[in-house]
């Protein structure tokens, strides 16, 4: 069922509410329909489904103006699912979903068949209501309610179905599974769906093309990796937000930024605030508020908020065969809490760790390494190497900055920080054991880049800038003052 809308518009009185709104949906397709209130969304479904008369513009459905229907020929080829449906109090579950079969009956004296008892049935088993088909619908929740009347749309057997926010009303776990099972029906039985979403991730997930609307205007038409753009979403409904990728699939989420929060990012010395607690079992840093981290640590690893930075000793033949689970414990057990941890394991002394912390105003960052080289490797030879590596091994790096880092300086903090400590590897003429060739690291190392989020707005860390010539600087002298007192106390024979 391909549904083409052109050039419509829609007021009422002398208010305009629509101008000039032009989008198709193939058959199969997902459509999401997103904006502000007051921007049209429902107006526009309410001429899709017929309950508005169209003033200017044309509607069609498969080629066949919408008008030229019959109010029965529209019922078997599209259902509708509103904002607020009649409630049908005193109906029971099954007999409210029942009248979604009036487009199929025939004749004067109609009669229920299989094929209506058997669409009822099903619609009920695919929205989960199949258990309560017998309550009253006013004993139901407003969820439940809402997926009664979305059954009773599905009965209709529709090509296409309209929906004005379809999880109105329902927990986020009735919301996943409702829009998991349209999505299936949409790809399994070529159904057309075009729902009104608030939910912008939502829409983003689900939806394959997604129309903006804007004071009544199209702002936007596209693909969820097209419409999800910070400064058009931002421009719409009048928010802060911020774009990331989702972890699993490739669909892009939005997070809002409260304004509040946005007042707050003053600058606040938020280093000198640091605390630092070590013994021979760990080194413990703990920070004022949350810092954002980008880490390749044992717990915490990638983007997260962390209060707390652990760098524990581990015997020197540490095995485990799930490092990450054994960390989680050992953090539990001694009352860290796990989300707000970045924890690394070195085999090295501890009292051997290097604290450097910056006197430059421009660029407040201070840098904790600890370094073993007894599993160094030479990246571009670790292929010719043995599975496993004997010895201690594992260069750990943390860094603090006072100031705001975008993505692209983590990550570019992240590339400054390796390049300095091969720099140092290199100086320190450390090879590997296997390939007699320059080492570029251990087999373990780690690095967490945090960054306080409040003050200076830090855009690039790579070596051409202020940030990251203080990174470079000071990660290089750090790594090679723990390499020498590695060396000094190997040669020690402790």
């Amino acid at each position: 069922m391909m549904l083409n809308v052109h050039d419509v518009s829609y007021q009422y009185g002398e208010k305009a509410v629509l101008q000039n709104i032009t989008f198709t949906v193939e058959q199969g397709q997902f459509f999401g329909i997103l904006g502000p209130n007051g921007s049209g969304k429902t107006t526009l479904l309410k001429l899709l489904s017929r309950e508005l008369s169209l003033q200017k513009g044309t509607i069609t459905l498969n080629a066949v103006p919408l008008a030229s229907f019959s109010s029965k020929e529209l019922a078997r080829l599209v259902a509708v699912l509103p904002q607020s449906a009649d409630s049908a109090f005193g109906y029971t579950v099954k007999e409210t979903v029942e009248l979604g079969r009036y487009a199929h009956q025939t004749g004067l004296f109609p009669t229920w068949t299989e094929e209506d008892e058997q669409a009822v049935a099903e619609a009920l088993e695919q929205v989960g209501m199949a258990h309560k088909e017998q309550e009253t619908i006013d004993r139901l929740s407003g969820g439940e309610r809402q997926r009664v009347y979305l059954a009773r749309a599905l009965a209709q057997k529709p090509s296409l179905l309209f929906l004005d926010e379809p999880t109105n009303h329902m927990d986020i776990a009735q919301q996943i599974k409702l829009l998991d099972q349209l999505k299936k029906w949409t790809e399994e039985n070529q159904l057309t769906v075009v729902a009104i979403f608030h939910d912008m991730n939502l829409a983003s997930l689900y939806c394959d093309r997604l129309l903006l609307l804007h004071e009544g205007k199209m702002a936007g038409l596209g693909e969820p990796s097209d419409m999800i753009e910070e400064k058009q979403l931002e421009t719409v409904f009048q928010a802060s937000v911020r774009r990331q990728a989702h972890p699993v699939v490739s669909k892009p989420l939005l997070t809002f930024v409260p304004q509040t929060y946005s007042d707050t990012r003053q600058q606040n010395d938020s280093l000198s605030a640091l605390t630092i607690a070590q013994d021979g079992e760990q080194i413990v840093i703990t920070t004022p508020q949350p810092f954002k981290v980008l880490s390749s640590a044992v717990v915490g690893a990638g983007f997260q908020w962390a209060t707390h930075f652990v760098n524990r000793h581990v015997p020197k033949h540490y095995r485990c065969d799930d490092p990450e689970t054994e960390m989680k414990q050992y953090l539990q057990s001694h009352s860290f809490a796990v989300h707000r941890t970045i924890g690394m394991m070195t085999a090295v002394y501890l009292e051997d760790a290097v604290w450097i912390k910056s006197s430059e105003e421009e660029v407040p960052l201070f840098v904790m390494v600890t370094a073993g080289v007894g599993n160094a490797v030479d990246a571009a030879k670790a292929w010719e190497k043995r599975e496993t590596a004997e010895g201690i091994g594992t260069i750990n790096v943390f860094i603090f900055i006072d100031g705001q880092l975008n993505e692209t300086a983590f990550v570019q903090a992240m590339m400054t920080t390796t390049e300095a400590k091969v720099k140092a590897l290199y100086d320190a003429h450390v090879l590997d054991p296997e390939t007699h060739t320059l080492a570029t690291g251990t087999s373990t190392d780690c690095i967490a880049i945090a960054s306080s989020q409040t003050g200076r707005l830090f855009e690039y860390a790579g070596t051409a800038t202020p940030l990251g010539k203080a990174i470079g600087r000071f990660v290089y002298e750090a790594t090679t003052e723990a390499l020498r007192k590695y060396k000094k106390r190997r040669g020690d024979g402790k």
